[in-house]
């Protein structure tokens, strides 16, 4: 991994929740309940958890949901329906406003195990949004790609994961088009 993708604290855990499906390899990191666990307590969202096969199901289109988001991050106009989603995940995980007696609040999860997994991202993902990093986190808009990226650039303005590949692709792509029709 790139250091330069990488994303500011939690939201780091996003962008690579996000990564666990390879696009462009058709790879998939929560292929099944065994993987998924180990990947939550990989990143210390679980310990000793146990999950079945809607927990798996439940992880892809919390996983799907957050990248949709991430092509809105990119310009790039998605199916709303990711809300629907983001709301369901947030109810099974129980999600609610934690007061600190520092004067700090935080989202919490309720539920235990995959559930509240689930929320503690989601909960990373409101964080962000309330303090201005979301909208850097990013899915190439390359569609044979859609890795998650941070956009460093100053102005905000990388559309690719990286210009070397996928940007170069696409730039290829758009040339040849153009002088095919020429």
């Amino acid at each position: 991994m790139e250091t330069r993708e990488a994303a500011p604290g939690d939201l780091e855990l996003v962008r690579r929740f996000v990564n666990t499906r390879n696009v462009e390899r058709g790879t998939d990191g929560l292929a099944g309940p065994a993987e998924l666990v180990a990947w939550l307590e990989e990143h210390s969202l679980v310990a000793r958890a146990s999950a079945g096969p809607a927990d798996v199901v439940a992880a892809r289109q919390l996983r799907e949901a957050i990248r949709a988001l991430l092509l809105e991050n990119n310009g790039v106009s998605t199916r709303k329906e990711a809300a629907l989603t983001l709301n369901r995940t947030a109810r099974a995980a129980g999600l609610a406003l934690a007061f600190d007696p520092d004067g700090g609040a935080r989202l919490e999860p309720a539920a235990r195990g995959v559930a509240g997994a689930l929320g503690r991202l989601l909960a990373i993902v409101a964080a962000a949004m309330a303090d201005g990093t979301w909208t850097r986190l990013k899915a190439c808009r390359a569609d044979d790609c859609r890795w998650a990226f941070y956009d460093r650039a100053r102005n905000r303005s990388r559309h690719w994961c990286s210009m070397a590949v996928c940007g170069n692709r696409t730039k290829a792509r758009a040339y040849r088009d153009r002088h095919a029709a020429a």
